[in-house]
């Protein structure tokens, strides 16, 4: 599954990088300074923390990406179980549901179902 099939709007994005005059890559360039660059927080646990921000706003296109992000920097079923549990703990019963829905997007990683180059739902390219 993509993010396009998430949410169709990803279709608009390069368009609405120009109407928003640049705004897609200038949250791109401030995602992977924020996010995805180690520094005295790794990276993987940055991608873990907008696993559970993406939780909390309730944004799945977001759980998505950062599910995969947090993978592809080496987070591991134990690391990601604790910070679902803070999701679930957090967020009581819809908080858990989020958090099923993170660990879908995780599984998804591991079975190899997210073949993607596409940007987050947070723009990204464009």
């Amino acid at each position: 599954m993509t993010l396009r099939d998430i949410d169709p709007a990803f279709n608009l994005l390069a368009e609405f990088g120009k109407a928003t005059k640049g705004t897609t890559k200038q949250l791109g360039a401030m995602r992977q300074a924020a996010i995805f660059s180690d520094g005295a927080v790794p990276a993987r646990l940055k991608a873990l923390t907008a696993v559970l921000w993406s939780i909390s706003a309730r944004c799945e296109p977001c759980i998505a990406f950062y599910m995969e992000e947090a993978v592809k920097r080496g987070a591991g079923e134990d690391e990601i179980g604790e910070i679902l549990a803070v999701a679930s703990v957090m967020g009581g019963c819809v908080g858990e549901m989020w958090a099923l829905k993170a660990y879908k997007a995780y599984r998804d990683c591991l079975a190899g179902n997210k073949e993607r180059s596409e940007p987050s739902c947070c723009g990204g390219h464009g």
